[in-house]
């Protein structure tokens, strides 16, 4: 009986070095129904930018016609795809080594752009790369939350109990020092610095930062008070230097909400379009797509919407494919969420489960205040629809973000 069990043991044990052979040989592993959401996702993309970009056809001063767009954007689709099935066949434990060279090397290309970047709408975003323009503050999103989540696995065992922040305004004593040295420095600094670093240029994109690391904290189990304290504490400085000290765009971000304050606060008034602001537009498009849209390159107002390719895509995308399957594709967005959080709960280790998580967030909270934007409810940000929105840099970091969620996933798949 003895002999017979080893044997049965030995053929089991076989069995799942094959089944493990196998999946490692497998092209598309890990989390199926992320790879779904990701081929749904880029296929709208090609579809919205090919269809919104139309209007250039009309526009003298475009240098670039539709069917240039379109081919750029399948460019870039093609390119992301190879993109993706690399990063996600590479072990979690790179990521966490490489995370501080990522990080470092991203704020420093995010500094450069204010020395040597492109400017666009008054803001210096961009390194130009011959006739290739780069977005270093998108790959310092992602690296932020690399670096949270490397710095919160490591105290894992403690931090519902530490102080992330000091308990006093005394900073020269001894025990706010050690709090500083251990907790708040190496915890919270690179979420402030990313902030600060990106914040004169793209304020939404440092409070999309912000938002998500501080649900990264909460969900990785670091106590309320030291949130709310940080939450404050944040805030506090911001305002400052919009508000008091003028620094970066504030006057831009200060007319967006004055503009979205005056819209909720007055009755409208018949206007042209030319007096409209870009979110009223955007409404106008999501009102004539209706429950069902005036379909695919149909659009009435795609000439009406200022960027429908970027800025307003999802409200380009109502006016032609209708609320009904915009409710959908808003549902893919939260789903990348679900499913990010069912790998976060499979993960035996800190890191890849906290990596995970932040970066499902950071994908579905920029989809969720784009789409926001659409419908009023809070002021225009300029951020770009995931995966969908006309934007190399955009495209590029979001793919690579979910490639280390799938990377995640199949380990995850191996380990079992």
């Amino acid at each position: 009986m003895a002999r017979k069990s080893s044997v049965n043991d030995g053929v089991q044990g076989a069995g799942a070095a094959q089944q493990m052979l196998a999946s490692r040989r497998r092209i598309f592993g890990g989390d199926r129904v992320l790879w779904a959401i990701f081929t749904a996702l880029v296929v709208v993309s090609v579809l919205v930018v090919y269809s919104s970009t139309a209007k250039m056809a009309y526009d003298i001063s475009s240098r670039f016609t539709t069917t240039q767009l379109l081919r750029q954007q399948i460019m870039l689709v093609v390119l992301c795809i190879p993109t993706i099935v690399l990063v996600h066949k590479i072990d979690w434990k790179l990521f966490y080594r490489l995370t501080p060279l990522l990080y470092w090397l991203f704020v420093a290309l995010t500094l450069l752009t204010y020395f040597i970047g492109t400017s666009t709408n008054d803001a210096a975003r961009w390194i130009a790369i011959g006739s290739v323009q780069f977005q270093p503050s998108e790959g310092l999103k992602v690296a932020t939350i690399l670096m949270l989540a490397r710095q919160m696995s490591s105290r894992q065992g403690s931090i519902n109990k530490i102080n992330i922040m000091p308990t006093s305004i005394h900073l020269s004593d001894a025990k706010q020092k050690r709090i500083l040295r251990e907790n708040t420095l190496p915890l919270l600094g690179p979420v402030l610095l990313s902030c600060g670093v990106v914040v004169t240029a793209h304020t939404s994109s440092a409070i999309l930062m912000f938002i998500a690391s501080l649900i990264m904290l909460y969900i990785g189990r670091v106590r309320m008070r030291e949130l709310v304290k940080f939450a404050a504490f944040t805030c506090l400085v911001g305002v400052l230097l919009l508000s008091v000290l003028r620094i970066g765009r504030a006057d831009v971000a200060g007319g967006r909400l004055s503009t979205w304050v005056k819209e909720w606060t007055t009755s409208s008034t018949p206007r042209t379009s030319y007096d409209m602001s870009d979110t009223q537009r955007a409404m106008i498009a999501i009102r004539e797509g209706g429950l069902f849209g005036e379909g695919a390159g149909h659009s009435t107002t795609r000439a009406l919407v200022t960027h429908p390719e970027s800025d307003y895509a999802y409200a380009f995308f109502v006016s032609e494919y209708g609320s009904v399957i915009a409710l959908i594709l808003m549902m893919l967005y939260l789903w990348v969420f679900f499913r990010s959080i069912e790998i976060f709960r499979a993960c035996r280790t800190p890191f890849p489960a906290l990596m995970t998580l932040g970066l499902g967030l950071l994908i579905t909270c920029q989809a969720l205040l784009h789409i926001m934007v659409q419908v009023n409810l809070i002021p225009e940000t300029g951020q770009t629809l995931p995966l969908i929105s006309r934007g190399g840099s955009s495209l590029l970091f979001t793919t690579l973000a979910l490639g280390m969620i799938l990377s995640v996933s199949r380990t995850n798949s191996l380990e079992e």
